[in-house]
């Protein structure tokens, strides 16, 4: 498996409120970790680097016979993020320049090419593979609550002036309920992450067509970076790119 860690502040912020990373386990397993700080509360880098540091120790000491099955592995990321998610929001109470901070997460914990993905917020998961194109994670948005409830159309919601509201993040309450997606990986595909600073900014057939380049997996990841800016680089843009391709450089 290859990959590349990219995060840019972009063109607009003073601050990147991302942090992304990726760790390997003494015992072959693996976590992509994204989170992306709150730019509209107060310390939303805190929280993010919290979510990343936490995570970190946590899986860095995890026992592998905890980790065995899928259901053993989505019960330890259940708990580890509830135990993160209480850490950031006693500290938000505790400390008034951090008061409402929160972030976005998404974590995947990979055993050999099987995946589980844990969700809170709007950054996201993508699956590509020669044939086709999937959005793994579903965007916990205010546009997705009025989706759900018929209150307008998927082209409403494209340009709807809420769409960057989201309804759930680490932090902000005392408890969380991620969502979690299970599947595997096959040869030949790519796995990205991002926060919403690059898909806002790009659609998946441009995500698509800098994959198919012949270019090595650092250079995909910066090439994605480098489009987000170039369609206006409004926001923080952070990228994790897993590759299953033999020929990957």
């Amino acid at each position: 498996m290859k990959y590349t860690v990219e995060s840019d502040i972009g063109r607009k912020r003073k601050v990147n409120e991302d942090r992304v990373a990726f760790f390997e386990h003494p015992h072959h397993f693996k976590l992509a970790i994204l989170a992306d700080g709150m730019g509209g509360h107060n310390a939303g880098d805190v929280a993010s680097e919290m979510a990343i540091e936490e995570m970190k120790s946590h899986f860095l000491q995890v026992d592998q016979a905890q980790l065995e099955t899928p259901d053993a592995k989505k019960t330890w990321l259940d708990d580890v993020i509830s135990t993160i998610n209480n850490k950031i929001y006693q500290h938000s109470l505790s400390h008034e320049g951090c008061n409402g901070m929160g972030t976005t997460l998404i974590a995947v914990l990979i055993d050999e090419q099987d995946c589980v993905v844990a969700h809170i917020g709007d950054s996201r998961v993508y699956y590509f593979t020669s044939e086709h194109v999937a959005l793994i994670t579903r965007d916990h948005s205010y546009v997705n609550v009025l989706l759900d409830h018929g209150e307008i159309s998927e082209e409403e919601a494209e340009n709807h002036p809420q769409k960057n509201f989201i309804v759930k993040s680490l932090g902000t309450e005392s408890t969380i309920d991620p969502d979690f997606y299970n599947f595997t990986l096959e040869q030949s595909s790519y796995l990205l992450i991002c926060s919403d600073g690059l898909s806002n900014k790009i659609t998946t057939d441009e995500m698509a067509a800098i994959l198919a380049l012949p270019m090595s997996i650092n250079e995909k990841g910066k090439k994605l970076i480098q489009l987000a800016n170039d369609s206006g680089g409004e926001d923080n843009i952070s990228v994790i790119l897993l590759s299953l391709n033999d020929g990957e450089v």
